[in-house]
């Protein structure tokens, strides 16, 4: 028996026995089975709007399913494999392998306006082509200070 079947059967026994509604006994027992049914009412209403609120959720589950299936078959596509990795290697790191740890990489702006990145060797070496525009960038190992 539902919530509101139950609710319904109170009202039927209330209705059967003829209680009188004018006594203070009869008032409160008609008051308790009204207030009974409101709240069996509101219950339904509630397990309707969960129920429809998590067949939203599901829909929206299987959306997301089909999105992140979409999303992995594209990265599927370049592989570690592909680049010449081997998972069970035990040299195998991820990523790339700078050199020296301790090296400063240092940054300047060509004049066309590239951005230029290059190491402590470059700068021991003086200068650089910029390999956007090829003009000779030059840099000197003397602080700003010592030249004063």
């Amino acid at each position: 028996m539902t919530i509101s079947e139950k609710s319904a059967y109170l009202k039927g026994l209330m209705d059967g026995l003829s209680l009188n509604t004018e006594t203070n006994e009869g008032k409160m027992i008609s008051a308790i089975v009204d207030l009974l049914g409101d709240m069996a009412k509101r219950i339904t209403d509630i397990e309707e709007t969960t129920i429809a609120i998590s067949d939203e959720l599901d829909e929206i589950e299987e959306d997301l399913d089909a999105i992140e299936d979409y999303i992995l078959d594209e990265d599927e596509d370049y592989e570690d494999d592909d680049f010449g990795w081997d998972d069970e290697d035990e040299d195998y790191e991820e990523g790339f392998d700078f050199g020296d740890e301790d090296s400063t990489i240092y940054e300047v702006q060509c004049a066309c306006g590239e951005i230029i990145n290059f190491d402590e060797e470059v700068l021991e070496k003086g200068s650089m082509t910029c390999p956007n525009c090829g003009e000779t960038l030059e840099f000197s190992l003397e602080d700003e200070d010592d030249e004063e």
